[in-house]
Formats: structure tokens, sequence, C-alpha cells
């Protein structure tokens, strides 16, 4: 009797392309929410989107009331938000007198400042929550035995799970920003607002994606080089905390140098009343000037100061970017290093994924 070959036959039809990577996206995404504290983390990260909507509901406040209009008639039905808005276009930097320029200054201002502030950081949990498991798990089940036995490539895969975290990061960072955008939208005089701020969507796309390219890679690169989830939780949040840290003592060292007397320079307390001040912290009384105000003055792109230490942290990098697409930092070669730092990040993230993910299956 004739023996006849058992083996595996070969796939002779067709597929679509990108079904495997959507399959192994999809699947990734649904195996994640189901995750308690994931779930809870994504409802908290979208409570600061309640406080920014209250500014925008001010802000279109003032200019229906008349606070911020070209000829400053004061309508009489001030309710306290008009006031309320009007003072927020003015620390933003809106002119009173215009209020179509007053508009985009501080939409734009508030967009930058939530995407830069609250959402960057949350945003940080929640990938070393969903990041290290989706290929440090399957390295440690052997999933890879399933995967590289299908029709599946490793651009398919790495897709797939570049997929998994890009949505789940796009509900704490494009998500809440568009919503505002629209709230700005329905709480203003006119529907026709929306295409006064037409690009504003676009802006904030752009921005999301600055975020999310290079976290999403350096997240799967860790993950890819350790079948420990604990180790690249780890890898995670060091890299972040370490950058951070790093950061912060190289622009505290320069900020001492700056404010150490020099022989014939100018008296340093002359800036100790703007609080939005580029300049140096002083020494008051012996007490040095904190300026407490300095971080929302920078995360709302107000402080023009220069951070040539911002390419070293992913976080202060990725803000430097986000108020160049926002079209509030012009400074070209102030945005550069950042700019080469993020895009040299998500280069050799992806250059490790592509040698890791299947790995195993060449050894």
């Amino acid at each position: 009797m004739p023996l006849h070959d058992v083996g595996y036959r070969g796939w002779h039809g067709r597929s679509r392309p990108g079904t495997a990577a959507g399959v192994i996206a999809t699947t990734g995404i649904r195996l994640a929410w189901k995750s308690r504290w994931l779930r809870r983390v994504i409802l908290f990260a979208w409570s600061p989107a309640l406080v920014f909507a209250g500014g925008f509901f001010a802000f279109e406040q003032a200019v229906d009331e008349g606070v911020i209009s070209a000829g400053r008639q004061v309508s009489r039905r001030l309710d306290g938000f008009g006031l309320v808005g009007g003072l927020l276009a003015e620390s933003l930097g809106g002119s009173l007198d215009d209020p179509e320029q007053a508009r985009r200054t501080v939409w734009s201002r508030l967009l930058l400042a939530f995407m830069r502030a609250p959402q960057a950081v949350l945003l940080a949990m929640v990938v070393g929550l969903v990041a290290p498991r989706l290929i440090a798990g399957d390295l440690r089940a052997k999933a890879w035995l399933v995967y590289f036995t299908r029709p599946v490539s490793r651009t398919d895969y790495v897709l797939g799970k570049v997929g998994v975290l890009a949505a789940i990061v796009g509900l704490v960072t494009l998500a809440p920003a568009l919503v505002l955008w629209l709230v700005g939208v329905l709480v203003s005089p006119s529907v026709w607002v929306a295409v006064a701020t037409w690009d504003l969507p676009l802006r904030i796309v752009a921005a999301a994606a600055a975020v999310t390219i290079p976290t999403v890679l350096l997240a799967l690169a860790y993950s890819s080089l350790t079948a420990e989830t604990r180790i690249a939780a780890f890898a995670w949040f060091a890299t972040w905390v370490a950058c951070w840290i790093t950061h912060g003592a190289l622009t505290g060292a320069d900020l001492a140098a700056a404010a150490r007397p020099q022989p014939g320079a100018a008296n340093p307390a002359a800036h100790q009343d703007d609080p939005f001040d580029d300049g140096p912290p002083v020494v008051v009384r012996g007490r040095r000037d904190e300026r407490p105000l300095r971080w929302l003055a920078r995360a709302a792109g107000i402080d023009g100061s220069i951070d040539r230490w911002a390419w070293l942290s992913p976080f202060h990098a990725q803000g430097v970017v986000q108020a160049w697409i926002f079209g509030i930092e012009r400074r070209f070669a102030v945005v550069l290093p950042s700019l080469v730092s993020l895009a040299a990040i998500a280069g050799g993230s992806l250059i490790v994924l592509f040698l890791r993910v299947d790995a195993p299956a060449r050894a």
C-alpha cells in the first residue's frame, strides 16, 4: 500500500492585505479590555477633559457676552462665565479685541496644555499596563509556534501588536482632544466656527501621532526583548523616570548657573513680578522663587524659553514637537533636536522589533 504525503498542504488561496494584522489587533484589544485596571485608568484619563471643557465654555461665553469683541461692547447679561473666559483669554495670550484671533490662540493653547500635561503622564501608565505582555507574553507561552506556522508574516505580527497599543493610546490622547474641539464648536455662538478652526482636528491627529508612534514602538521593543512582563514593565517605567530626572537635573543646573550674579549684570529681581517670565529663578530675601505657574506656562506654550535638554526626555521632546504642530513654537531650530530624538527612538525600536519577533522561529 503506497504511503501518501501527510504533511501540511500549501496555501494557494488569496488573503486580503492586512487581514492577519487586523485579526491580531482586534483580538489583542478585546483581551486587553478585559482588565478592570485598564478600564479604570482610561476612564480616569478622560476626567481632565471636563476641566478643559469648562475652559472652552467660559471662553465662548466671553465671546457671546461681548467681553471679547471688536467693539468691546460688553453685554448687560454677564453671568460670571464671560468674565472668567476673558481672564482666560488674556492669560493665554489672546487678543480681547479680535474674537477670531483670540479663539485660535486660546483653543490651540488649551488643546496643547491638555495633550501635554495630564494626558502625556496618564499615557505612560496606560502603556505600562498593556504593552509589556503583548509580545513578552507570546514569548513566554511560545505562541510564536502558532503564529508563524500559519500564513502570518513578521510584518503582519508587528502591525497587529502596534494596532493593539495604538488603539488604546488613541483612547487616551486622540479621542478626548477631538471631543474637546467638538465641545468648543457646540458651545460657540455659531457652528461656522468649525469651518474657521478646520485645521485644529488635523493638528490634533498629528500631535497624537507624535506621541503614539515613538511611545508604542519603544514599549513593544522592550516587550520583545524578554519573556518576563515584569522586566519589560520595569524597563518602560525606568526609561521615563530616568530621562525625566536627567532632564530636570540638567535644566536645574542651567537655571542655577543663570541665577548666579554676574559682574556688571542687570538686577535679576526685575523678573520676579511676572510668573510667566522667561528669566531664571531669582532669590527673594534669601528664598528661591520657584515660580509655581511655570509648568502651566510651559504646558500651554506661553513660556518662550528654550529647553535645550528636551531631546533627552521623551515626555519633554514630545511636548516641544506638539507645540510646533499647533503653531505655537515657530523656531524650528528649537524643535529639530526633539524631532530627531523621537525619530531615532521610533526607528531604533522598529529595528529591534523586526529582529526579535520571529527570532525563536529562526533559531
